[in-house]
Parts: structure tokens; C-alpha cells; sequence
């Protein structure tokens, strides 16, 4: 059966991120001097300026937490100083970890120090935009990093081509479910206060929608995770899964961390292996979980791409350089709440299945290291990871 929830109450206020790919294309290419994935690492080795960082001022960082997602402090913290520091800029990067009255103070605080520029990964848009209003009032410009905040006032976003990543998940799916007319279909869908759980689900039904009105697959039912909370994703997938009388043939996974909590769910009932997964963010768990073939695949997003972008943007605004900022910021992005349309940097993802995971390792975003002890020393050797 399809979900009692109509979608639109899901996710209301829908958008779409429309692209200039060509401008954005060219701008990148003059501006961006790393490759799409293969400058990608968790180690802060981006050469220094001469005078070793600081001699501009300050760039405040607030990144969201790092309960559902490692990526923060592992990646987007370190590349984004060492993209700074190279620009002849000191970093100030603090995580609010979860926690939206830190996320203010925070604020507060980078503001009242007089950083040059705020770049602003939130929590919700609420935290997100009343901190960009505060740093307006102030004269500090804002960059919306990773997230946009619907109803805020930041004039430039950074993140990745968000509706894209659904579509990935999507297309896999329907890729794996080739052979099974009329399987039966679980999302679990990313935090309904998160705009890019929205853009991801947009994406999914690009290319789920129409198979699921001719009936060549079956949606069961489609559910926003609150929070993106790995263990209440499991639960919610399980309850569906009872009630539907043990039978999926398909996961819409939002990222790793839930796709990690739904295959816990299917190995309890036998069906890991058997019921392709997608997910998100191309973690070393995700990783493995593909290895072992509880995974289907994974969207890989070069971090280290988005930080250098972000950092870029920064230094332009900072220098009051705003056609600078604007050659970098080629395509738009619509904010349906606050009802204009924002100037964007979106990135490109890349689909991971079993066969590209060594792309991802030999990018260094993940080391051989973190994926390959164990049971799968095997899987690695066989696709040359090493």
C-alpha cells in the first residue's frame, strides 16, 4: 500500500536548485584549482600562505554537530582552515553540536570579534537565517555552506547539486530492481527542517515518481527522519516493515547513517544482501557495507571541492570583491520561503557502487586503512585496494 501521508505533507515548500552548468563550469575551471575528487583528503595538507595564515583577518566557520555525520569534523573542519590559511586567512571553525542556543552564542561571538566573513553550515534555517540577519546588521557578509536557509538573508550558497544527489539514489535503485516488476519500495528520508533532505527526496522522484504511477514499483510508504536520527530511522523502518508484513524489495536510504540503521533492521530478519540499499556521504562504514553487499551504493560529494569553493567565496567578500563572488557563484538556488532566488556554487556528486568504491580510496577521502581489515581483505584485493 502507499503511504497514508501524502509526500507533499513530508516535505512542504519543495524546490528545485536550477543550474547555469556552463558559466559555473567556466568560473569553477578559472577559480578552483583542484580537480573534482582527486585533491580530496581528511589531512590538512594544503600549503600555507608565506605568511603562514591570519595576515587578512578572520573567517568564522559554525558547522552543525557531529552526532549523525562525521564528515564535519573530520573534513569539512580541516580543509576549510587549510583553504583559508592559504588565502592569507586565520579560520575560526567551532561546532555547535546540535545544540541551537550554542549555534547563537557561537555567532555571537565570531561577530562580536569582527570576522571578515561568516560561513554558516546550521542546524535548521531558523538558527541559520536569524544568525546571518545578526551578522547583516553588522556589516559581516554570510555564506550559507552545505544547507540553505529558507527565509534567511545570506547572498551566496556553497553546496552540492542536492536534487542530483536524489536523482543518484533514485536511478540506482531503479538499476538494482530491474528484474523485480512491482517491488515494494521503504524511503527513509533525511530531517523535514533540512532543505537538502528536501532537494534529496525532489531528486528521488524524479526518478521514482513515474515508475511508481505506472505501478513497476510500489512505494510502501515514504517517512522524514527527525533530527536524521540514525536509531529512531531504524525503529521507523522497522515498525513499516512489520506492518507490511516483512516484505521490501527496496531501500530509499537519505545517507549512510540510516541506510546503516536499516540494514541492521534487515539482518535481524535475514534480509541483508537481499534488498538493495542506497545511501549517502561515501563514509567507511557505508563503504563496507557495500563491500559485504548490504549496500548497494553511495553518493560521493568531494568535500574537499566544497571547502575550497566556500573558501574562495569567503576571501572575494572579504576583499568587497563582489564580482569576484559573483563569477564564482554562477548557478542559483530558490529559497520558496523567503522568496528569492540565491546566488550558488553546486558541485557535482558521483554515484558509488561496489565498483567505484576504489575511486573514492584512491581520492583519499577514505583510507584502504578504515575499509579493508577483516572479513574484507578479499573484496579489497579483488578490486585493487590497496
Amino acid at each position: 500500500m502507499r503511504s497514508k501521508t501524502p509526500l507533499p505533507q513530508l516535505y512542504p515548500g519543495r524546490s528545485r536548485a536550477r543550474r547555469k552548468h556552463a558559466f559555473f563550469a567556466l568560473a569553477l575551471a578559472g577559480v578552483l584549482t583542484v580537480s573534482a575528487c582527486g585533491s580530496n583528503s581528511s589531512s590538512d595538507d594544503t600549503p600555507e600562505s608565506p605568511s603562514g595564515g591570519g595576515a587578512n583577518g578572520t573567517v568564522g566557520v559554525i558547522l552543525p554537530e557531529t552526532a549523525t555525520s562525521a564528515r564535519w569534523e573530520s573534513f569539512d573542519k580541516p580543509m576549510l582552515q587549510s583553504a583559508l590559511r592559504a588565502e592569507g586567512f586565520d579560520a575560526d571553525v567551532q561546532n555547535a553540536q546540535g545544540d541551537v542556543q550554542k549555534f547563537s552564542t557561537l555567532a555571537d561571538g565570531m561577530i562580536a570579534k569582527g570576522v571578515k566573513v561568516l560561513i554558516i553550515a546550521s542546524i535548521n534555517s531558523e538558527v541559520g537565517g536569524a544568525v546571518a540577519a545578526k551578522a547583516k546588521r553588522a556589516g559581516i557578509p554570510t555564506i550559507d555552506y552545505d544547507r540553505l536557509n529558507l527565509g534567511g538573508s545570506s547572498d551566496y550558497y556553497v553546496s552540492f547539486d542536492n536534487v542530483r544527489v536524489g536523482e543518484l539514489q533514485g536511478q540506482a535503485l531503479i538499476t538494482a530492481l530491474k528484474d523485480k516488476p512491482g517491488a515494494q519500495v521503504v524511503e527513509i528520508e533525511g530531517a523535514p527542517t533540512d532543505n537538502n533532505a528536501t532537494l534529496f527526496h525532489e531528486g528521488q522522484q524524479k526518478a521514482l515518481r513515474p515508475l511508481y504511477d505506472s505501478g513497476a514499483l510500489k512505494l510502501v510508504r515514504s517517512q522524514a527522519i527527525d533530527g536524521w536520527d540514525n536509531q529512531k530511522g531504524g525503529s521507523t523502518f522497522e515498525q513499516i516493515l512489520t506492518g507490511n508484513g516483512g516484505k521490501v524489495d527496496g531501500v530509499v536510504a537519505a545517507n549512510d547513517g540510516l541506510a546503516g540503521a536499516v540494514i541492521t533492521v534487515l539482518k535481524k530478519n535475514g534480509l541483508n544482501g537481499k534488498v538493495p540499499v542506497t545511501g549517502q556521504d561515501a563514509t567507511a562504514d557505508g563503504l563496507k557495507a557495500i563491500l559485504r553487499g548490504d549496500q548497494y551504493m553511495t553518493v560521493f560529494k568531494p568535500i574537499r571541492d566544497e571547502a575550497q569553493a566556500a573558501a574562495k567565496l569567503a576571501v572575494a567578500l572579504a576583499k568587497g570583491d563582489t564580482a569576484g563572488a559573483d563569477t564564482l557563484a554562477q548557478a542559483v538556488s530558490q529559497d520558496p520561503k523567503g522568496k528569492r532566488t540565491v546566488k550558488s556554487v553546486l558541485l557535482t556528486p558521483q554515484t558509488v557502487t561496489r565498483a567505484e568504491v576504489k575511486q573514492v580510496t584512491d581520492a583519499g577521502f577514505v583510507k584502504p586503512a578504515d575499509i579493508c581489515g577483516g572479513d574484507l581483505q578479499a573484496a579489497c584485493a579483488e578490486l585493487g585496494i590497496s
